[in-house]
Protein backbone atom coordinates (compact mmCIF):
# COMPACT_ATOMS: atom_id res chain seq x y z
CA UNK A 1 0.00 0.00 0.00
CA UNK A 2 1.74 3.60 -0.79
CA UNK A 3 -0.17 6.43 0.95
CA UNK A 4 0.76 9.79 1.03
CA UNK A 5 -1.11 12.07 3.64
CA UNK A 6 -0.59 15.69 3.73
CA UNK A 7 -1.87 18.19 6.65
CA UNK A 8 -2.39 20.84 4.71
CA UNK A 9 -2.28 22.04 1.05
CA UNK A 10 -1.02 25.17 1.08
CA UNK A 11 0.66 27.97 3.95
CA UNK A 12 0.46 31.19 4.15
CA UNK A 13 2.27 33.39 1.39
CA UNK A 14 3.10 30.49 -0.86
CA UNK A 15 1.10 28.43 -3.89
CA UNK A 16 -1.42 26.35 -3.91
CA UNK A 17 0.01 22.64 -2.92
CA UNK A 18 3.67 24.77 -2.90
CA UNK A 19 4.97 23.24 -0.01
CA UNK A 20 4.36 19.30 -0.37
CA UNK A 21 4.86 19.64 -4.68
CA UNK A 22 8.10 17.79 -3.87
CA UNK A 23 6.76 14.74 -2.31
CA UNK A 24 4.03 14.75 -4.53
CA UNK A 25 6.31 14.24 -7.38
CA UNK A 26 8.72 12.03 -5.74
CA UNK A 27 5.62 9.59 -4.72
CA UNK A 28 4.68 9.46 -7.99
CA UNK A 29 7.10 8.70 -9.55
CA UNK A 30 8.95 9.58 -13.06
CA UNK A 31 6.75 8.30 -15.65
CA UNK A 32 3.76 10.35 -16.01
CA UNK A 33 0.83 9.75 -14.22
CA UNK A 34 -3.00 10.68 -14.86
CA UNK A 35 -4.64 10.29 -11.48
CA UNK A 36 -8.35 10.37 -10.38
CA UNK A 37 -9.28 13.41 -8.30
CA UNK A 38 -12.12 13.27 -6.15
CA UNK A 39 -13.09 17.20 -5.50
CA UNK A 40 -16.37 16.43 -3.22
CA UNK A 41 -15.03 17.94 -0.61
CA UNK A 42 -15.37 21.18 -2.64
CA UNK A 43 -18.17 23.21 -1.14
CA UNK A 44 -17.75 27.26 -1.87
CA UNK A 45 -16.71 27.04 -5.36
CA UNK A 46 -17.14 24.40 -8.17
CA UNK A 47 -15.96 20.98 -8.97
CA UNK A 48 -14.60 22.09 -12.17
CA UNK A 49 -12.45 24.69 -10.06
CA UNK A 50 -11.04 22.53 -7.92
CA UNK A 51 -10.20 19.84 -10.54
CA UNK A 52 -8.40 22.90 -12.67
CA UNK A 53 -6.30 24.05 -9.65
CA UNK A 54 -4.91 20.69 -8.98
CA UNK A 55 -4.49 20.17 -12.51
CA UNK A 56 -1.98 23.53 -12.46
CA UNK A 57 0.05 22.19 -9.58
CA UNK A 58 0.30 18.47 -11.11
CA UNK A 59 0.97 19.40 -14.47
CA UNK A 60 3.80 21.23 -13.25
CA UNK A 61 5.39 18.43 -11.48
CA UNK A 62 5.29 16.18 -14.91
CA UNK A 63 0.98 14.51 -13.58
CA UNK A 64 -2.16 15.14 -14.36
CA UNK A 65 -5.66 14.81 -13.01
CA UNK A 66 -9.09 14.09 -14.07
CA UNK A 67 -12.42 14.56 -11.68
CA UNK A 68 -14.29 11.50 -10.90
CA UNK A 69 -17.56 13.49 -11.04
CA UNK A 70 -17.27 13.72 -14.90
CA UNK A 71 -17.36 9.55 -14.98
CA UNK A 72 -20.24 8.12 -16.41
CA UNK A 73 -19.66 5.07 -13.30
CA UNK A 74 -17.43 6.22 -10.98
CA UNK A 75 -16.91 2.68 -9.55
CA UNK A 76 -15.20 2.12 -12.93
CA UNK A 77 -13.23 5.02 -12.87
CA UNK A 78 -11.52 3.83 -9.55
CA UNK A 79 -10.78 0.50 -11.11
CA UNK A 80 -9.10 1.81 -14.00
CA UNK A 81 -7.32 4.63 -11.83
CA UNK A 82 -3.60 4.94 -12.09
CA UNK A 83 -3.61 6.67 -8.95
CA UNK A 84 -6.36 8.26 -6.45
CA UNK A 85 -5.99 11.62 -5.22
CA UNK A 86 -8.72 13.05 -2.37
CA UNK A 87 -8.38 17.06 -1.79
CA UNK A 88 -9.37 18.82 1.11
CA UNK A 89 -12.11 20.63 2.14
CA UNK A 90 -15.38 19.87 4.26
CA UNK A 91 -14.60 16.22 5.40
CA UNK A 92 -18.66 15.65 5.89
CA UNK A 93 -19.74 16.62 2.26
CA UNK A 94 -16.69 14.22 1.28
CA UNK A 95 -18.06 11.36 2.97
CA UNK A 96 -21.56 12.12 1.64
CA UNK A 97 -20.97 12.06 -1.64
CA UNK A 98 -18.24 8.97 -1.61
CA UNK A 99 -21.00 7.13 0.07
CA UNK A 100 -23.95 8.32 -1.88
CA UNK A 101 -21.73 6.48 -4.96
CA UNK A 102 -20.56 4.12 -3.11
CA UNK A 103 -16.82 4.66 -3.27
CA UNK A 104 -15.73 3.19 -0.03
CA UNK A 105 -15.31 0.02 -0.75
CA UNK A 106 -13.99 0.18 -4.54
CA UNK A 107 -11.37 3.13 -3.46
CA UNK A 108 -10.26 0.82 -0.43
CA UNK A 109 -9.93 -2.74 -2.86
CA UNK A 110 -7.71 -0.39 -5.33
CA UNK A 111 -5.56 1.41 -2.81
CA UNK A 112 -5.06 -2.18 -1.06
CA UNK A 113 -4.06 -3.80 -4.56
CA UNK A 114 -0.91 -1.13 -4.64
CA UNK A 115 -2.61 1.87 -6.45
CA UNK A 116 -1.23 5.31 -4.90
CA UNK A 117 -3.25 7.22 -3.17
CA UNK A 118 -2.92 11.00 -2.43
CA UNK A 119 -5.18 13.08 0.48
CA UNK A 120 -4.99 16.36 1.95
CA UNK A 121 -6.55 17.71 5.00
CA UNK A 122 -10.49 15.99 4.86
CA UNK A 123 -8.32 13.35 1.89
CA UNK A 124 -6.32 12.67 5.10
CA UNK A 125 -9.38 12.14 6.70
CA UNK A 126 -10.98 9.80 5.00
CA UNK A 127 -8.34 7.37 5.14
CA UNK A 128 -8.20 6.98 8.39
CA UNK A 129 -11.00 4.52 10.33
CA UNK A 130 -13.57 7.11 10.92
CA UNK A 131 -13.61 10.99 10.09
CA UNK A 132 -14.88 11.34 13.71
CA UNK A 133 -10.99 13.35 13.86
CA UNK A 134 -11.73 16.32 11.31
CA UNK A 135 -12.00 20.03 12.37
CA UNK A 136 -15.18 20.47 10.19
CA UNK A 137 -18.48 21.47 10.85
CA UNK A 138 -21.12 18.48 10.27
CA UNK A 139 -23.01 20.13 7.49
CA UNK A 140 -24.49 17.64 6.16
CA UNK A 141 -25.32 14.10 6.90
CA UNK A 142 -22.52 11.91 5.49
CA UNK A 143 -24.61 8.55 5.52
CA UNK A 144 -22.23 7.19 8.38
CA UNK A 145 -19.19 7.49 9.93
CA UNK A 146 -16.77 4.96 8.82
CA UNK A 147 -14.26 6.08 5.87
CA UNK A 148 -11.46 3.80 3.89
CA UNK A 149 -9.75 2.48 6.94
CA UNK A 150 -6.47 2.11 5.10
CA UNK A 151 -4.65 3.55 8.37
CA UNK A 152 -5.94 1.46 11.85
CA UNK A 153 -5.01 5.50 13.77
CA UNK A 154 -6.76 8.43 13.62
CA UNK A 155 -5.55 11.88 12.05
CA UNK A 156 -6.15 15.42 12.95
CA UNK A 157 -4.89 17.77 10.34
CA UNK A 158 -3.77 21.25 11.39
CA UNK A 159 -2.95 20.56 14.40
CA UNK A 160 -2.68 23.18 16.69
CA UNK A 161 -1.40 24.10 20.20
CA UNK A 162 -2.30 27.69 20.32
CA UNK A 163 -4.80 28.68 22.66
CA UNK A 164 -5.85 32.37 21.52
CA UNK A 165 -5.66 35.33 24.31
CA UNK A 166 -8.99 35.34 25.41
CA UNK A 167 -10.74 32.06 23.75
CA UNK A 168 -12.52 30.67 26.21
CA UNK A 169 -13.79 27.70 24.06
CA UNK A 170 -12.07 24.02 24.26
CA UNK A 171 -8.40 23.63 22.35
CA UNK A 172 -7.59 20.65 19.99
CA UNK A 173 -6.38 18.89 22.93
CA UNK A 174 -9.00 18.83 25.08
CA UNK A 175 -10.98 17.97 21.61
CA UNK A 176 -9.00 14.50 21.36
CA UNK A 177 -8.61 13.75 24.94
CA UNK A 178 -12.39 13.68 24.60
CA UNK A 179 -12.20 11.21 21.71
CA UNK A 180 -9.84 9.51 23.42
CA UNK A 181 -11.95 9.02 26.61
CA UNK A 182 -14.80 6.96 24.97
CA UNK A 183 -12.43 5.64 22.12
CA UNK A 184 -9.56 3.81 24.36
CA UNK A 185 -8.04 2.07 22.10
CA UNK A 186 -7.38 4.31 18.87
CA UNK A 187 -4.54 6.30 18.67
CA UNK A 188 -4.99 9.82 16.96
CA UNK A 189 -1.99 11.24 15.74
CA UNK A 190 -2.68 15.20 15.47
CA UNK A 191 -0.39 16.32 11.76
CA UNK A 192 0.83 20.01 12.23
CA UNK A 193 0.86 22.33 9.14
CA UNK A 194 3.38 21.63 6.81
CA UNK A 195 3.99 17.71 7.66
CA UNK A 196 2.81 14.80 5.94
CA UNK A 197 2.94 11.39 6.27
CA UNK A 198 4.00 8.65 3.91
CA UNK A 199 3.14 4.90 3.83
CA UNK A 200 4.89 2.23 1.97
CA UNK A 201 3.62 -1.15 2.68
CA UNK A 202 4.64 -1.60 6.66
CA UNK A 203 6.29 1.70 6.64
CA UNK A 204 5.11 4.78 8.15
CA UNK A 205 7.26 7.90 7.91
CA UNK A 206 6.60 11.63 9.13
CA UNK A 207 8.13 14.38 6.71
CA UNK A 208 8.50 18.05 7.37
CA UNK A 209 9.70 20.74 9.74
CA UNK A 210 8.02 19.77 12.67
CA UNK A 211 6.81 16.94 14.71
CA UNK A 212 3.55 15.30 15.18
CA UNK A 213 1.60 14.46 18.59
CA UNK A 214 0.15 11.71 19.27
CA UNK A 215 -2.56 10.96 21.58
CA UNK A 216 -4.06 7.97 23.38
CA UNK A 217 -5.90 7.21 26.04
CA UNK A 218 -4.40 6.39 29.37
CA UNK A 219 -1.04 7.74 28.17
CA UNK A 220 0.65 11.45 28.42
CA UNK A 221 0.76 12.65 24.84
CA UNK A 222 4.17 11.90 22.72
CA UNK A 223 5.84 14.22 20.03
CA UNK A 224 7.23 12.61 17.02
CA UNK A 225 9.84 13.51 14.92
CA UNK A 226 11.09 12.56 11.55
CA UNK A 227 13.72 10.87 13.09
CA UNK A 228 11.15 8.59 14.78
CA UNK A 229 9.78 5.28 12.70
CA UNK A 230 6.26 5.67 13.10
CA UNK A 231 5.30 2.23 11.72
CA UNK A 232 4.49 0.50 15.23
CA UNK A 233 1.04 3.29 14.57
CA UNK A 234 0.47 0.21 11.80
CA UNK A 235 0.18 -2.42 14.21
CA UNK A 236 -2.17 -0.06 16.60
Amino acid sequence: MKLLLISNSTNPGEEYLGWPQEAIKAFLGETPVTALFIPYAAVTFSFDEYVAKVESRFSGLGHHVTGIHHAYDPIQAVAEAQAIVVGGGNTWQLVQMMNDHGLMEAIRKKVEAGTPYIGWSAGSNVACPTLRTTNDMPIVDPHGFNTLNLIPFQINPHYLDVHPEGFGGETREMRINEFIEVNPNIHVLGLRESTLLIREGNTLKLIGNKTARLFKKGKIPMELSPENDLSFLLNA
